[in-house]
Formats: C-alpha cells, sequence, structure tokens
C-alpha cells in the first residue's frame, strides 16, 4: 500500500474523474443516460469552473487514479460570534470495484474530513447510500436529529 497516495485532483485528471463517476452511475443504474464521450468534456469542464467550492480529492496507485472523494464548500451566514463560516458536504466517494474492501475507502474519507478540518469548517456532512453508511460511521460520522432534508422536487400537499 505504500505506492498509494492521496491527493487533489490535477486538471489532468478530470478526465479520468469523469470516467469514474460515469462508471459509478453505471454500476448503480445500469445505464448512464448520457454517453460517455458526451460526458467527460462536460464534466471536466464543470470541475474546472466550480473548483473554488468542489475541491476534489483521488487516490491513486502510482499515476493510475483508482477513486475520488469530493468536498462541497458552502459558506454559511455570518453568526455574530463567527463572521467567516463555512460547512461541507463529502460527495461522489468511489472507489474502482477491484479496489473496494480493503480499507482504502475508509483512507479517502479520513483525508476528506482533514481537507474539512485544514479549511476550518463547521461540520461536514454527508447523504451517504445505505452501504456505505457503516464504513461513514467508522470514521466518525454520526446521524443528527437536527440535520433535516426536504426532497423539493416533489409537490407539497
Amino acid at each position: 500500500m505504500t505506492d498509494i497516495t492521496i491527493r487533489p485532483a490535477r486538471p489532468e485528471d478530470l478526465e479520468v474523474v469523469a470516467e469514474l463517476r460515469w462508471q459509478w452511475v453505471e454500476e448503480l443504474y445500469g445505464t448512464s443516460g448520457t454517453p460517455l464521450d458526451e460526458f467527460v468534456p462536460r464534466f471536466a469542464a464543470w470541475a474546472k469552473e466550480n473548483r473554488s467550492s468542489h475541491q476534489c480529492l483521488v487516490m491513486a496507485r502510482g499515476d493510475v487514479v483508482i477513486g475520488m472523494a469530493w468536498l462541497v464548500i458552502v459558506q454559511r451566514v455570518p453568526h455574530p460570534r463567527v463572521f467567516e463560516r463555512a460547512s461541507g458536504d463529502v460527495q461522489c466517494v468511489y472507489m474502482l470495484p477491484e479496489e473496494r474492501n480493503g480499507g482504502l475507502g475508509g483512507r479517502l474519507i479520513d483525508a476528506v474530513l482533514a481537507l474539512g478540518r485544514d479549511l476550518g469548517l463547521e461540520r461536514v456532512t454527508v447523504h451517504s447510500s445505505d452501504q456505505a453508511i457503516s464504513a461513514y460511521s467508522r470514521h466518525g460520522f454520526t446521524s443528527s436529529p437536527r440535520l433535516l432534508q426536504a426532497d423539493v422536487r416533489q409537490s407539497a400537499g
């Protein structure tokens, strides 16, 4: 495992990161909806445009990217005690299937949390799949009765 590194994604990594995202959706749903050759350049451009609020970490074995994790940074309303405030949301943590179940995903989660600490974030949240809840729990995430969500895509009533 000494050849494993976790680092911020470089511009030249973004096409591979896009392919990982596309592969993940294929794995989950059986179809991505958008052909790979269309998705990759659009995703890479989006990642470059949003790099100030969406920071991507990659895990690499040597020069080969084998996983990714995104930390979305959200500015919070100023508080009289702390004017500059931000929180984070972990998104799109993905490891290649052949790299799973060996602890590497946990190392990626720890790296995202370390980045959040380095950035001075108040908290970091994650919306997890059922399969990954235990992994996030092992790395310090807990459920909170105060963090609620509403699916605004559905009509009220």
